[in-house]
């Protein structure tokens, strides 16, 4: 397997696949030095994930300032008004949701990477190349052939690989060498992000402490101001509009001056100027060869959506090729993969563009002019109430949001047997698990530490709710066909309420793919139609 960049989704592919005894190459043009961190929020279905690969105690321990609040506030400046926040705990005091035995983690970029290189590396399947770019590929049809170039020493040589992967980000030229179109809007906004180091910030101003500010001026939403590490480094982002224009260094220190509300000593570490695009590749697959996070779809920050929507990707595609490398999967679940993640992806960005416009409606509307007067008269403090409460409410569904992380449904796949009950009602800012085929498999506490998740592992698992249920019939079926399948009793009516039958079958990543109170009469038929061998499917209900 060839994997074609190093970043989060990158690696987190190579460390799946090198967990299932998949081994990879993956090539990265950079040294694997994170500058500008792009993300920041390891979401909840992305820690899970970590649960699995047992790095949930290096992500917490990363680097990040656990003890740092994770609140939000939209004020004028720092040392003027605040209108309103959203409370949040420090991830050190965060609780998991009824709904998961994790919860999101702050573990920005810098940090994070290292962690999953480490991760990758420990499995001993990984063979992770930095300064090696590639410089084109062939789709051979049964296998295909990389030419990358070492940087360093610029040799050049080829690589041959079973397939290639490319997650080399939104340029990427995996997706350009395919000739793969990209639809959506290709700029919301020119924004430019400003890496500071500042000792004490919070000292300097009157504004109660938080993880993230959104400045509100006259003009509207205009700047925000993160704390990158939760000590003295902070992500300051100019936000633009459709305007394409250079930002100068003098011209970023009068706006975080600005947004301070006061002339203060800083370090201005990096600038980077970025695009804030809307947009979703056509394809995931040609032949051989797939796309896989921001080479597949590009959205705005605001939800944190991004490299967690990637990290699905990663773990949705590896154990497909897994399974075709190890000779049980068939051709159907490599097209699966597009057919189950694209919509995820669309829905995903569709949400965090509504986000991005939730978040600049300052600048749509007219706000009440008196909310920014330097006075503090009852009648600009009711302004600034009602201002502040209006965008304090209609900011929530950004913040609250764990329906689009365990919430998404592979609805229609063709490795998917439906049982005929409906499609929930999408949800955001909620989530009722459900177990219906297609659903993430729904956690339930064992006993104190032990969560129904963890027994999802590289293969199939049946979990038997009843124990006079006949499963004897598939776990033979899986024998004769290869597939990896272990059956689970679980004795707990808790789960067996949840989960509502039986019989409940668990592909690799960890959806439910059938269920049923008894078993079906063909056995053989439901493992060919879920493990993607087209070739010997029947039609199954």
């Amino acid at each position: 397997m060839l994997i074609v960049g190093g970043g989060p989704v990158g690696l987190s592919l190579a460390g799946d696949l090198g967990w299932r005894g998949i081994d990879t190459v993956l090539v990265e043009a950079r040294d694997g030095s994170v500058f500008q961190p792009k993300m920041d929020m390891v979401g909840i279905r992305t820690m899970e994930f970590c649960r699995r690969w047992g790095i949930v105690d290096d992500v917490e321990s990363a680097g990040y300032n656990r003890a740092q609040v994770q609140d939000c506030a939209w004020v004028t400046n720092l040392n003027g008004f605040e209108f309103g926040r959203e409370a949040f705990a420090a991830p050190q005091d965060e609780r998991s949701p009824a709904q998961s035995p994790q919860h999101r983690e702050r573990c920005p970029q810098n940090f994070f990477d290292p962690v999953l290189t480490r991760f990758a590396n420990s499995t001993g399947h990984a063979d992770i190349r930095y300064r090696t770019r590639l410089l084109s590929f062939v789709d051979h049809g049964d296998h295909v052939t990389a030419t990358v170039e070492a940087r360093e020493t610029g040799e050049v040589y080829d690589i041959d690989a079973d397939y290639l992967v490319g997650t080399d980000g939104g340029d990427s030229t995996v997706r350009t060498a395919l000739d793969i179109a990209m639809s959506g809007d290709g700029a919301l906004t020119y924004t430019s992000n400003a890496i500071i180091r500042c000792t004490g910030l919070p000292s300097l101003h009157t504004t109660a402490p938080a993880y993230r500010y959104i400045f509100i001026g006259p003009e509207g939403t205009w700047a925000t101001l993160v704390a990158i590490d939760g000590r003295d480094q902070w992500r300051f982002s100019l936000i633009g509009d459709g305007t394409q224009r250079e930002i100068s260094e003098e011209e970023m220190r009068t706006a975080i001056v600005r947004a301070v509300g006061r002339e203060f000593d800083f370090e201005i570490l990096s600038m980077l100027p970025w695009v804030r695009r809307q947009l979703v590749a056509d394809n995931y697959r040609k032949g051989r060869v797939f796309i896989a996070g921001d080479a597949a779809h590009l959205t705005s920050p605001t939800g944190g959506f991004g490299m967690n929507t990637g990290i699905l990707d990663a773990v949705n595609l590896s154990w497909k090729l897994a399974a075709r490398l190890q000779g049980w999967g068939g051709e159907e679940l490599l097209d699966s993969y597009e057919l189950e993640q694209r919509p995820v992806a669309v829905r995903n960005i569709t949400e965090a563009g509504d986000n991005l416009k939730r978040m600049l409606e300052p600048r749509l509307t007219t706000p009440d002019q008196r909310i920014f007067a330097p006075d503090d008269t009852p009648e600009t403090r009711a302004a600034r109430k009602a201002f502040g409460d209006h965008y304090t409410e209609m900011m929530k569904r950004e913040w609250h949001s764990i329906g689009i992380h365990l919430g998404y449904v592979y609805d229609g796949s063709p490795v998917i047997v439906p049982d005929g009950t409906p499609l929930p009602a999408m949800q955001v800012s909620s989530y009722a698990p459900s177990a219906r085929p297609g659903s993430r498999a729904p956690h339930v506490w064992l006993d104190a530490s032990r969560s129904i998740l963890d027994e999802f592992g590289p293969g199939f698992v049946l979990l038997r709710f009843d124990p006079s249920a006949d499963s004897a019939p598939l776990q033979a079926a899986a024998d004769r066909a290869g597939v990896p399948l272990r059956v689970v009793d679980i004795d707990d009516p808790v789960a067996s309420e949840l989960y509502e039958r039986a019989l409940v079958l668990v592909r690799p990543d960890g959806q439910v793919s059938w269920r049923g109170d008894t078993m079906v009469e063909d056995p053989d038929a439901l493992l060919t139609r879920v493990s993607g061998r087209r070739e010997h499917a029947l039609v199954l209900q």
